[in-house]
């Protein structure tokens, strides 16, 4: 996908870039200020382990999206602390994914995971606090930005939703279910809806709803953020084949290891890579259609997703 099929000037992009680097320093700061203020009830052992998933180096897309979508509703206000909200649920699922019990991982991020620097028990008691603490972010987030109760209310079900058994929870076991089994392309594609995508539209959502977004600007948020979210995965498993643990900051070739069915087996790698550009630009016409949201911040945060190398 590039700038020429999403009718947005390649100047407008690249001056995109500025806007979100400065956007993911804030989420960044507002991260470091939680942990600087929010830990202390956790005891020393789980907030370390907390700390340590919540401040290494990542891609931050999840928040980059509240604040993309927030400011193209109109948003005035600093969101970020709202957008560190959901960086912690997805810091959290990253920390379980990598369990032995589960992914059995021992990098991430270009470095150890939690668990193979903190322990097994530690590291688990870290991820279930991580997911109170993201509700309370957000409560206290909402309240910051002048919100009524029923928008904080609004966002923090929409973050618990993406997050639990019909979300990533839910996702990660049909995902752990369907190893060795040869799912169809729509029982993938049920797999990662829930898995991968579930927080990423709910990311898009949330800054829709803190800036009082209308039906039909959430309607196409919502559009977009699913489009992206599946796109994010089916570009996940075609890096999983082709790139190097090096590159991806994690291990490589996990899928094969763990026996899942991925886009590329399915589709080929160049049927797969397709296949997420077309749904990034569907995602990149819903928002152009729905209300003119289309900035040039969520058109380069689409074209992220599929061109991304790690």
């Amino acid at each position: 996908m590039g700038a020429s099929s999403l009718r947005i000037p390649a100047a407008d992009l690249d001056a995109a870039d500025a806007q979100l680097a400065a956007w993911r320093a804030a989420a960044d700061a507002a991260l470091r200020a939680v942990c600087d203020h929010s830990l202390a009830p956790l005891g020393p052992a789980v907030a370390a382990a907390v700390r340590y998933s919540l401040l290494g180096e990542g891609k931050r897309l999840r928040p980059l999206l509240v604040l993309a979508a927030y400011h193209a509703c109109g948003g005035a206000g600093d969101a970020s602390p709202l957008a560190a909200a959901v960086e912690i649920v997805h810091a959290y699922s990253l920390v379980h994914d990598d369990l032995p019990c589960m992914d059995d991982d021992d990098v991430r991020r270009g470095r150890p995971t939690t668990h193979k620097l903190h322990g097994v028990r530690v590291a688990a008691a870290a991820g279930v606090a991580m997911v109170p603490l993201a509700a309370r972010c957000a409560v206290l987030a909402a309240r910051d930005l002048g919100l009524p109760e029923e928008a904080g209310g609004a966002i923090v079900r929409e973050l618990m939703r993406a997050s639990g058994a019909g979300g990533m929870v839910g996702g990660q076991l049909l995902d752990l279910a369907g190893e060795g089994e040869a799912l169809s392309l729509a029982e993938l594609e049920r797999v990662h809806r829930a898995k991968t995508g579930a927080l990423i539209a709910a990311s898009v959502r949330i800054g829709g709803i803190a800036a009082r977004a209308t039906a039909e600007q959430q309607a196409a948020l919502g559009e977009y953020g699913e489009a992206i979210g599946l796109a994010f995965q089916i570009a996940d498993d075609v890096l999983d084949a082709t790139a190097t643990t090096a590159q991806l900051g994690k291990t490589a070739g996990r899928d094969a290891v763990l026996g899942k069915s991925t886009y590329p087996a399915l589709l080929g790698v160049d049927g797969a890579v397709a296949r997420a550009r077309a749904l990034c630009d569907r995602a990149c016409t819903a928002l152009a259609d729905g209300g003119g949201l289309l900035t040039p911040a969520l058109a380069r945060l689409a074209q992220f997703v599929v061109e991304r190398r790690s």
